[in-house]
């Protein structure tokens, strides 16, 4: 078994959308009007409208397309995440948490790199696209069920406002401050008639 089957069983059965839901109305309801949490939740619905645009593509052209733009997001993320959040959630004596993240963001960067190998419209790709969305949302529950709003209660004011800055710029200095990302978040949201279901997906 490799380390993103490992993550992936430790984790099921995994979160409904009702929890999902009220896991992010918690966070949002923490986080400051443009501080590293509110940074944080934007990304994390980048990311989930990334994988939706994945899923809507129908030819292998738009699916590679639409894979590069879930890659550039989501390793961004990650990085920015890695060199600052992990960090500060380690030095404040939440170190299992820290781990935890390190552990299940490699996990999923090799796993999205394996979809790079795959045909788009292949059912093996389909099957690794739903494995990869299911460990990273539950990834992101996590995160703001609990992990993240431990640091943002227990840092002090200062270190909020360093963590906001520096953690803008890791992920622009992956994505870059004007990058084709944006257009994850700015686009329309796939209808729900043009996504492909995820197989064995219940949530």
């Amino acid at each position: 078994m490799g380390i993103f089957d490992k993550v992936v069983s430790a984790v099921t059965p995994l979160e409904s959308d009702e929890e999902r839901r009220t896991a992010r109305e918690k966070a949002r309801a923490a986080a400051g009007s443009n501080d590293w949490l509110s940074l944080v939740l934007q990304h994390h619905v980048q990311i989930e409208t990334a994988f939706d645009a994945v899923r809507a593509s129908h030819d292998a052209a738009s699916a590679r397309s639409a894979l590069q733009e879930l890659a550039t997001v989501l390793t961004g993320h990650s990085n920015a995440e890695e060199s600052v959040i992990y960090p500060a959630l380690a030095m404040l004596g939440e170190k299992s948490d820290a781990t935890a993240g390190y552990t299940e963001q490699a996990a999923a960067k090799t796993e999205a790199a394996q979809l790079e190998t795959l045909d788009p419209l292949s059912q093996d790709f389909a099957d690794k696209l739903a494995h990869l969305r299911g460990a990273v949302l539950h990834h992101m529950y996590e995160e703001e069920s609990e992990r993240f709003l431990e640091l943002k209660q227990k840092a002090p004011q200062a270190d909020q406002v360093r963590l906001t800055q520096r953690f803008r710029e890791e992920f622009e200095r992956y994505v870059g401050s004007d990058a084709s990302w944006r257009s994850v978040s700015a686009g329309t949201t796939p209808r729900a008639g043009d996504l492909r279901p995820f197989p064995g997906a219940s949530h």
